[in-house]
């Protein structure tokens, strides 16, 4: 299980543990969006620092309906446990957890400050 806290922002917020092709290793609290299709966003600083090794530009239709291009990058998160090689759309804001990173997990949100988040593996 995977758990963290709702922010006074109101985001719902977990710490990651990411890996680099080399070993390097980072931890980042990363907000749920559910609004997000994708696995996993990262600032160009974090994708630098773990040296993160390129893969094709991503096509994607934003909130507003704007059609855009991200660079994306293969990491290594761990996850529920496991290693997990993911694909990472550089986006430079706070680090976001997508819906096909949920994908096959239940997420439950208190959604008040301090309230528990909990992201476990379906049965």
């Amino acid at each position: 299980m995977i758990e963290g806290a709702v922010n006074a922002r109101r985001e719902a917020v977990v710490t990651l543990f990411l890996q680099g092709p080399a070993g390097q290793t980072r931890e980042v609290d990363a907000v749920i969006d559910t609004g997000f299709t994708g696995n996993l966003t990262l600032p160009l600083t974090i994708v630098r620092e773990l040296e993160l090794p390129a893969t094709p530009r991503v096509r994607t239709t934003l909130a507003d309906g704007r059609r855009v291009r991200f660079r994306a990058y293969t990491v290594t998160v761990l996850w529920d446990g496991r290693p997990r090689q993911i694909s990472a759309l550089q986006v430079n804001t706070t680090p976001l957890v997508g819906m096909a990173l949920l994908e096959w997990h239940n997420l439950n949100i208190d959604v008040e400050r301090g309230g528990r988040v909990a992201i476990q593996a379906k049965a």
